[in-house]
């Protein structure tokens, strides 16, 4: 789907499509699997979350306690309406240091012409600039910061994006990363790496 066809689908918020899916389910299937027979409530951040769709189904599925933040008031509003904890949010700059066990973003990843970019909340939540990587780099510097000793983080990117760059990225801020799904379609694959010091 291309990047106009995108923007037409959400107005103000990204609504769930098949990169929020993949994210939600891989997610919820690590969570679970590591908290099996355990009396543990992982605290779980959830990065750009939109519509708050990813939030909610790993919330539904799993023990964890999920915090929903995006950088759009619009979307952090409409997280709030279904019921999530929800924060406005740029990144994870608001959170306190070594807070989540787990991170997840599904980041604006799509590259983006600088001329052909519009400057609202879609625009936000679909480009990623030229490469792809412009809102993924800086993640992947600050994240750290919020992750608790043996946190972890998913994060989706897409073969648009350049898996390799992101994972590359990834090992110079202290990632070793690992591909735990993906799904390919005619115009991309989309990857969900998770991420471990």
């Amino acid at each position: 789907m291309s990047l106009e066809e995108r923007r037409d689908i959400g107005g103000d918020v990204y609504q769930p499509a098949e990169d929020s899916y993949l994210l939600a389910e891989a997610a919820s299937e690590r969570l679970q699997a590591e908290t099996a027979g355990t009396e543990k409530q992982p605290l779980v951040l959830e990065v750009g979350t939109g519509s708050g769709y990813v939030a909610a189904h790993v919330s539904e599925e799993t023990n964890a306690r999920v915090i929903a933040a995006d950088l759009n008031p619009h979307a952090a509003q409409e997280a709030r309406d279904k019921g999530l904890e929800s924060v406005q949010a740029d990144l994870v700059s608001p959170f306190a240091d070594d807070a989540f066990d787990a991170v997840l973003f599904n980041p604006p990843y799509l590259p983006t012409d600088p001329e052909n970019e519009w400057d609202d909340w879609m625009e936000r939540a679909l480009s990623g600039g030229e490469d792809g990587r412009a809102v993924i780099d800086p993640f992947l510097e600050s994240v750290g910061r919020v992750l608790a000793p043996d946190g972890v983080v998913y994060l989706l990117v897409s073969s648009l994006t350049g898996v390799d760059e992101v994972v590359e990225r990834a090992g110079e801020n202290g990632f070793s990363a690992v591909a735990i799904a993906d799904e390919s379609f005619p115009f991309e694959t989309l990857t969900v790496l998770e991420l471990l010091r």
